[in-house]
């Protein structure tokens, strides 16, 4: 028999809401996360830039490094032309003709198209230059040249100026070429020096 004096505790229930978030609490998260996003949505587009730019950098550097290396494996005079076909893009090409004798060919504006001079090419008879072309590289439309110019590489690997009549110039002077891309103020630069030094600045 139970004592009437005791009783049982009682059973404790807990007590929950059932309205959820207010209105008020969902305002303040959307105004927070609009915060955020207003900080980290700029800073995502310079950080893409900055990559694109790097990207190009390397890009060029990449292809003037193959240029000289493959002016030494093939005994060939090799340059990379840039802007050659429009903006963004540039091209190992080997030289048609002599590098003193003029070289109509190699100052055309179609030296760099696939369609002219394709890319592989289509033999690799010594009398029907030129066998040793590189595929056309573009680089993200973000990013511009700057300053430019077409470097030649000889089979000594040294690196040479060429005139714009397609004729070979000097070699490259002092501090030789820089190659320069930009994107908005932010310039990056591949440097060649006279014995076909490539690096970036």
């Amino acid at each position: 028999m139970a004592d009437p004096l005791h009783k049982p505790w009682p059973v404790r229930q807990e007590l929950r809401s059932a309205a959820g978030f207010s209105f008020v609490d969902l305002v303040v998260v959307m105004a927070m996360m609009g915060t955020l996003a207003a900080i980290a949505i700029p800073a995502i587009h310079n950080m893409s830039d900055a990559i694109a730019l790097g990207e190009a950098q390397r890009m060029i550097r990449s292809e003037l490094q193959q240029a000289r290396l493959k002016a030494v494996s093939s005994n060939r005079i090799m340059r990379v032309r840039f802007d050659c076909l429009g903006p963004n893009e540039f091209r190992m090409v080997e030289l048609i003709g002599t590098p003193s004798a003029p070289a109509p060919q190699d100052a055309a504006s179609n030296r760099c198209s696939d369609t002219a001079y394709p890319y592989p090419a289509a033999d690799h008879n010594p009398v029907t230059v030129p066998n040793q072309d590189g595929p056309v590289k573009r680089f993200d439309p973000v990013v511009s040249f700057g300053a430019t110019q077409t470097i030649e590489f000889r089979p000594t690997g040294t690196a040479h100026s060429v005139n714009t009549d397609g004729t070979s110039g000097p070699p490259l002077a002092g501090t030789g070429a820089a190659i320069t891309v930009t994107k908005g103020a932010v310039v990056k630069t591949v440097t060649v020096n006279a014995v076909g030094r490539v690096q970036n600045q």
